[in-house]
C-alpha cells in the first residue's frame, strides 16, 4: 500500500514511518525540512522516498498527491503550541490542513488521517473528576486548541458532503528526550536530571497525559493501516500523572536528581484535560502501552547515552 505522511520528518513522523516499512508498506515522507528524519529514514532505502513540500501551499500539495496517488494520507504537519502569529498559525495549522483534505478529495485518497490533539477539550475541570471521551463538548480555547477544533468540523464537513473516510487522533501530552514544542514541562523534569542539570516548576500537583512517542506513533500507525476504521475520532490516552508523582519516578532512577516545585499545590485546577477515555482506540487496534515507569527510565537513558553518562 502506497502511503503519503506530510509532515514525515517531524517527532511523531520519524517514528512512524519505520513502522509502516515493517508492515511492508511503500511511503513517501514529504517534509519541508528532512535534517532530523534523515538518519533514520535513509537506511530504509527504497522503501521510502522523501520529497519536499510546504504543506501551507495548495499546488505543492496537490502536485504531492497527484503524482505519489497514495491509497492513504496522514497529515503531522503543525505546529504544536499556542505562540505563533495568528496569520502563520492559520496558514499551517488551518490551511495546511484543508489542503490535504482537498488534495485527497480531487485525487480520490480512499482514507485520510490527521492529528487533533487533547488540547480541543479544554481545562479538566469542566468536566469534573471524570473520563472525558470523544463525543464530550470541547473547551479549548488557546490557538492550537481553536486551530485544532476547526480541524475536526472542517473533517466533518468534508465526511458530509463528499463521504470522504477521514480519521481524526488526538494525541495526549506526547513525550520523548527531543521533544522541544508544546507542553515539554513533563519532558524536562526527565531530560534535564538526566544530564545532571537542576530544574524547577511552578506546581508539584499540576496534572499531566503524557504518552511516550513511540507509542503514538505505533496508535497512528495502527488507524492508517485500517481501511476504514469504526470511529471518525480516537483519543490515544495516556498515562495520568501529576508533575509531583513524576518527579518521584525520576528520583528513583536518579536519586540525586535535583526537583524542585515553587508550589505544592494551586496547579491541578489550572490543569488541561488529564483524564481521558482510550477505551475506543484500545479496543479496536488492540493497544497496550508499557509501563510508564518503563517509558522513564528509556527516556532517561537515551539522553544518559548522549551526554556519556552511565545509564541507570
Amino acid at each position: 500500500m502506497s502511503i503519503l505522511v506530510i509532515g514525515g520528518a517531524g517527532f511523531i513522523g520519524r517514528r512512524m514511518i519505520p513502522m509502516l516499512v515493517n508492515q511492508g508498506h511503500q511511503v513517501v515522507c514529504a517534509d519541508i525540512n528532512f535534517s532530523l528524519a534523515a538518519p533514520i529514514l535513509e537506511p530504509l532505502g527504497d522503501k521510502v522516498r522523501m520529497v519536499r513540500c510546504d504543506v501551507t501551499q495548495f499546488d505543492d500539495v496537490t502536485r504531492l498527491v497527484a503524482d505519489v496517488r497514495p491509497k492513504t494520507l496522514i497529515n503531522l504537519s503543525y505546529f504544536i503550541g499556542s505562540d505563533m502569529p495568528p496569520h502563520l498559525a492559520t496558514k499551517l495549522n488551518v490551511v495546511g490542513m484543508d489542503n490535504c483534505f482537498e488534495a485527497a478529495r480531487l485525487f480520490g485518497v480512499q482514507h485520510t488521517v490527521f492529528a487533533s490533539s487533547l488540547a480541543v477539550s479544554g481545562q479538566q475541570r469542566h468536566f469534573g473528576d471524570r473520563l472525558v471521551n470523544e463525543e464530550d463538548p470541547k473547551h479549548g480555547t488557546l490557538q492550537y486548541a481553536v486551530n485544532k477544533i476547526f480541524n475536526e468540523f472542517q473533517a466533518q464537513d468534508y465526511r458530509e458532503k463528499y463521504g470522504m473516510t477521514i480519521t481524526c487522533v488526538r494525541p495526549a501530552n506526547v513525550t520523548g528526550p527531543d521533544k522541544v514544542d508544546g507542553s515539554i514541562d513533563h519532558v524536562q523534569c526527565m531530560v534535564m536530571p538526566a544530564r545532571g542539570l537542576p530544574v524547577s516548576f511552578p506546581y508539584a500537583d499540576a496534572m499531566r497525559c503524557p504518552i511516550h512517542v513511540d507509542d503514538i506513533a505505533e496508535v497512528f500507525a495502527r488507524v492508517a493501516m485500517k481501511d476504514k476504521p469504526k470511529h471518525t475520532t480516537y483519543n490515544s490516552g495516556g498515562h495520568c500523572i501529576s508533575m509531583g508523582a513524576l518527579a518521584d519516578i525520576v528520583r528513583g532512577y536518579l536519586p540525586e536528581a535535583q526537583i524542585t516545585f515553587e508550589n505544592e499545590t494551586g496547579g491541578k485546577d489550572a490543569s488541561g484535560n488529564y483524564l481521558i477515555d482510550n477505551s475506543r482506540a484500545v479496543e479496536e487496534f488492540s493497544l497496550q502501552y508499557p509501563p510508564f515507569e518503563q517509558r522513564v527510565r528509556q527516556i532517561i537513558n537515551t539522553v544518559r547515552r548522549e551526554e556519556g553518562l552511565p545509564e541507570v
